[in-house]
């Protein structure tokens, strides 16, 4: 370990500055598994795709938390549904992530056929894990939200691999 023994030296430079752009670089060496949460509205199926849901907050209760951007125009709309499905979608589900985050909503579910509960959540079949939840809490946080959510139900299928998404690429996870 250096320790540094003069305080107005830091290891760290102007050109580190936490910019939005170093901290999406920075934070693109961490790996985050690919996740579709889901609800139906209006009969419909709608949904986002999130590669920032963060498992383990919390065994009792048991919650999982995401963070959504204030922009997003679908989360206020998940946020009063009575149920919400999370797919931890697999690494055969590249194609399908980037259809789901598509800007064209018109076309998001196109040739996908999703799971519903009769409480409205949403589930993409095939996927790696799935998660079944109902909002716990929300937080702001900076141009997000921290979004806390309370498991109801889990399933974890012998399944396809967890897509992640990692240096601004979607990969598979290697178990050696």
């Amino acid at each position: 370990m250096t320790i540094l023994a003069d305080p107005s030296v830091t290891p760290h430079t102007a050109a580190d500055a936490a910019s939005p752009e170093n901290l999406r670089e920075t934070f693109s060496h961490f790996p985050q598994g690919v996740t579709f949460i889901g609800a139906t509205i209006d009969s419909a199926p709608i949904g986002i795709v999130a590669s920032t849901l963060t498992v383990g907050v919390s065994l009792d209760p048991p919650l999982v938390s995401v963070a959504v951007q204030k922009s997003s125009a679908t989360w206020p709309a998940l946020r009063d549904a009575p149920e919400l499905g999370i797919s931890l979608l697999g690494t055969d589900q590249e194609r399908l992530a980037r259809q789901l985050a598509s800007k064209d909503r018109s076309r998001r579910f196109d040739g996908i056929d999703p799971d519903l509960t009769a409480a409205g959540a949403v589930t993409i079949p095939g996927s790696s894990a799935f998660l079944w939840t109902r909002l716990y809490n929300e937080v702001e946080a900076g141009d997000h939200t921290v979004v806390l959510l309370e498991i109801l139900a889990t399933r974890s299928p012998d399944g396809p691999e967890a897509l992640v998404f990692h240096r601004s690429e979607f990969k598979g996870m290697r178990v050696s």
